[in-house]
């Protein structure tokens, strides 16, 4: 059995990740400091699994826990990179923040995996690397904008990081652009939860007005040049995206052929703005959302969505969950924690 580090794994998409990788039969071990996550996601991922998940509570910018990890966890063949800051707004007023967690904690990892023997590794990137985009959908070889975050550089210049590592490693690095993952686990035990409950993300924000925990919803720009003024996103339901990094485990895994260094779109492939978001959970939940329409937010890009033609074909990945399943899910999920609160 294949043993896997996933690090920030109590975090939203390393949660459900681990899920994934179990129901595939990996065993997981996971490293995340908490300090934006909570535990119970480890312990929830237990139930719905059975299987325990080790987590080493570890700074991954501090070189000797990292490699101390490696030294009780013999015999990692992979690892899945998740550890990040990851709000848009937060990184524009604290950029030195973002560059020193994202990148220092990227460079150890690199170290370590490289001095201990590790021949896979998958990262865990985004969209915002696209910038404001002329072309749409965008494809993996759509060239790079100027990045419209501290947040988004940070994920332009790790995939510069493992890129050129990658020409010298003994090892093989799959980069995986996330759109907008959203939605949670069927069973309602996992989901978006931050440790300080201060969430930036449209859905958390939409569910959250609707339990009451917000007055109302804001909606940043309604005069951007999309078909109802507001911005136009790539939802993509979370196990959908934690299928995928099995998927790319599995190609390493099996694929002596693989490249090197592979970057793949994650994505429905289709563009939906905040207002039809808004909508869609409306219907789906049957509740009347209270949202207000605000200036536009330092760090949007207007409209992006994927072409995930790559990852169809070479992957064998498909999005699966429509945009109902997503607000659906997320719902379920926000309904089960405040019960359990």
């Amino acid at each position: 059995m294949s043993k896997i580090l996933v690090t920030g794994g109590s975090g939203y998409i390393g949660s459900h990740t681990i899920i994934d990788l179990i129901d595939h039969g990996y065993e997981v071990i996971s490293a995340d400091n908490l300090k934006r996550s909570l535990p119970s996601a480890l312990d929830n991922i237990e139930k719905v699994t059975g299987k325990k998940v080790t987590n080493y509570e570890i700074d991954l910018c501090d070189k000797n826990a990292v490699e101390d990890l490696f030294q009780k966890e013999k015999n990692i063949t992979g690892i899945i990179h998740f550890a990040a800051l990851k709000s848009v707004p937060e990184s524009v007023q604290n950029p030195l923040m973002y560059y020193h967690n994202n990148l220092e904690s990227l460079v150890v990892l690199l170290y370590a995996a490289q001095k201990n023997g590790v021949k896979q590794f998958v990262f865990s990137s985004s969209c915002s690397v696209y910038g404001n985009t002329e072309q749409l959908p965008v494809t993996e070889e759509t060239p790079l904008q100027e990045a419209e975050s501290p947040y988004a550089r940070t994920k332009q210049i790790s995939e510069k990081i493992i890129e050129d590592h990658a020409r010298v490693a003994d090892m093989k690095y799959v980069v995986l652009r996330y759109f907008n993952p959203v939605g949670a686990h069927e069973s309602a035990l996992i989901g978006e939860n931050p440790r300080d409950g201060v969430v930036f993300n449209i859905i958390p924000r939409v569910t959250g007005t609707a339990l009451g925990q917000y007055d109302h919803f804001d909606v940043f720009g309604s005069d951007y040049p999309t078909r109802d003024g507001t911005c136009v996103r790539d939802y993509i339901h979370v196990m959908d995206i934690a299928h995928a990094h099995t998927l790319a485990i599995q190609q390493l895994d099996r694929d002596a052929n693989a490249p090197k260094y592979d970057i793949y779109n994650l994505g429905t492939g289709n563009g939906v703005t905040v207002l039809e978001v808004i909508h869609a959970f409306e219907r789906v939940s049957g509740i009347r959302l209270n949202y207000r329409l605000q200036p536009r937010r330092a760090g949007d890009v207007v409209s992006i969505y994927a072409n995930n033609e790559k990852a169809k074909t070479k992957l064998g990945w498909t999005a699966t969950r429509d945009l109902d399943t997503m607000l659906r899910t997320a719902w379920q999920w926000e309904n089960n924690k405040r019960k359990q609160a």
